[in-house]
């Protein structure tokens, strides 16, 4: 059974920085596209950042130059890079990951738990 495990939410500082990974664990054939999202309190969940097999990523406006994605293939993991943290950022992260389980399925969508990110002014 796949799993994604998140880790390293907490509680940051303004202008402080936290690493946020998550660890991808089963019987995995392929890693395609791997993305973290956030939902703030009373909000809908939003893209933060997504980073293709490629390498090639991608951030939502608000998140370019301080929050950086990247993947460890080998280690079936993505991390979330945030620096310059702001009261803003507060709020429950999710990564996704679109893996496929066996050669000859389609990719499908998983979701981490959820890890809290609170940024204290």
């Amino acid at each position: 059974q796949v799993q994604l495990v998140e880790s390293g939410g907490g509680l940051a500082q303004y202008g402080g920085s936290l690493r946020l990974s998550c660890a991808a664990s089963g019987v995995i054939y392929d890693i395609g596209t791997l993305g973290w999202y956030r939902q703030p309190p009373g909000k809908q969940r939003e893209l933060v950042a997504s980073i293709f097999s490629g390498g090639r990523t991608n951030y939502a406006d608000d998140v370019k130059g301080r929050l950086t994605i990247s993947r460890d293939n080998a280690k079936k993991t993505t991390y979330l890079q945030m620096n310059s943290l702001k009261p803003e950022d507060t709020a429950v992260y999710y990564c996704s990951a679109d893996l496929k389980i066996r050669f000859s399925s389609a990719y499908v969508r998983y979701w981490g738990q959820g890890t809290q990110v609170t940024v204290s002014s």
